[in-house]
């Protein structure tokens, strides 16, 4: 058979989306076939993933061996001390959030041109997957969500998943036609304003085998996402804002409002006044939207580490590229 015949038959085979996803994985340092292959199953077949994930799904307990056998194969990380990782911190590792405030998140999904940041240890606190690079970043696509979809009583709308620039976004656009849709930036901020307005949270989310970036915004509300659950049950999926929720005592009048919307119960009800446990506080925002007298505010706390604020790095990135002493970060 000739080379041409070959490649047409390839072409007929594997979907354009699939080898452009292949393409851009040979292109990452580091980044194996056995991590493509990973890849390509959690994009592939998200529902499947993330609800066998969560437990949700109705062959969870059939699937369990091949789930372990799976967290052995990719998530078995070994600390620097040589003590065996547990696998709930191995798999945080390798696929986590970082918790935004909505400005910021409505900001991360306008950006105007494509953008290289890498190893942003000081955003994005997880050993593997702390990359931010943005091929053809109005590429989106809102996907219904995994985890809503895995409930049996989901909270509404489903479609709030949005999957940012290439390759990624025309993957789910081509393999998940019946669950997606392409829609514009502007969209996008909307999808994000309506779903804060409803009390729910954005993440930016990475993962280890989606080439070790920043892939997608996710709207959380905390009954039905996965990551969340996880944090409740002490598996560090993920990472703050980098601010903490902040009460002006003298403008609260002790309505309660702040603390029955708060996603991470981290606001109590003490002498008829909001309290804000800054251990517990993600610093999302919502309780700041919630109040109507104005008494709580975001404030930067240097203990949670770095905001992801997509301007500022860019920033600095820009800043440093001539330095030959700079951080790895770059932009382009």
């Amino acid at each position: 058979m000739s080379t041409v015949k070959r490649e047409r038959g390839r072409s007929w085979l594997v979907r354009a989306s699939t080898r452009a996803f292949y393409r851009e994985g040979k292109r990452v340092e580091g980044y194996s076939f056995l991590d493509w292959v990973h890849g390509y199953v959690y994009a592939r077949w998200p529902y499947l993933y993330i609800g066998v994930g969560t437990g949700e799904h109705p062959l969870s307990r059939l699937l369990a061996p091949v789930v372990a056998l799976f967290s052995r194969l990719f998530w078995a990380d070994m600390p620097e001390d040589g003590a065996e990782a547990g696998p709930g911190v191995a798999f945080a590792d390798s696929y986590h959030g970082k918790v935004m405030p909505v400005e910021s998140a409505k900001r991360l999904v306008s950006v105007g041109h494509a953008i290289e940041l890498r190893d942003l240890e000081q955003v994005i606190p997880y050993s593997q997957a702390r990359d931010i690079v943005l091929q053809d970043p109005d590429h989106i696509v809102v996907l219904d969500c995994p985890c809503r979809s895995a409930r049996t009583d989901p909270c509404l709308p489903l479609d709030v998943c949005l999957i940012v620039g290439e390759p990624f976004a025309s993957f789910v656009a081509e393999h998940h036609a019946s669950r997606s849709r392409w829609i514009t930036q502007q969209e996008a901020v909307e999808i994000i304003e309506a779903e804060h307005e409803r009390g729910h949270v954005q993440h930016a989310f990475f993962k280890d085998a989606m080439l070790g970036r920043y892939y997608a915004i996710c709207n959380c509300c905390s009954c039905c996402c996965g990551a969340m659950q996880a944090w409740r049950g002490d598996t560090p999926m993920l990472a703050s804002s980098g601010y903490v929720s902040q009460v002006e005592s003298t403008l609260c009048r002790g309505c309660g409002d702040c603390a029955q919307a708060c996603p991470f119960d981290a606001i109590s009800m003490r002498d008829e006044r909001s309290v804000v446990d800054a251990d517990a506080c993600m610093g999302c925002g919502v309780c700041v939207d919630r109040c109507e007298q104005g008494a709580l505010s975001l404030v930067r706390d240097p203990s949670k580490g770095e905001p992801l604020e997509i301007a500022e790095l860019l920033e600095a990135a820009a800043q440093s590229q001539d330095s030959p002493e700079s951080a790895t970060s770059s932009v382009r």
